[in-house]
């Protein structure tokens, strides 16, 4: 599945085009990037669902569904550490994020909004 944070980031590209908050394009081309190598990386099963959505007018949601119904956590990587800093990320660029397990897996979304509402 390498391609799919590829895929993830186009969808991405081309919603925030679509409701005109370009504004959000790099953090949420990160946000999607990290959400989905972390599915791929730490995810049971062989399916991943992505998907964005837009529930007010400058805010947008990405989720990333795989079979793992464990929960990611917060890491604290040393200075040294090459890995282990992408929820840091995801937790630095959106204004809230989260995890919502359910009986065929897990969803974690991040919310990122455009603050100066353009």
């Amino acid at each position: 599945m390498p391609e799919s944070a590829g895929l993830a980031r186009d969808l991405v590209v081309t919603a925030l085009r679509v409701w005109r908050l370009e504004a959000l394009l790099n953090g949420a081309n990160l946000v999607a990037t990290e959400l989905v190598a972390n599915a791929v990386q730490h995810g049971s099963g062989r399916y991943l669902v992505f998907s964005i959505e837009r529930p007010s007018r400058s805010r947008v949601r990405i989720r990333v569904t795989n079979q793992s119904r464990i929960r990611p956590v917060l890491q604290s990587p040393g200075e040294e550490e090459t890995r282990g800093r992408g929820l840091l990320l995801v937790a630095a660029l959106a204004i809230d994020w989260g995890t919502d397990v359910h009986t065929s897996g897990k969803t974690v979304w991040a919310d990122l909004a455009d603050e100066a509402g353009t």
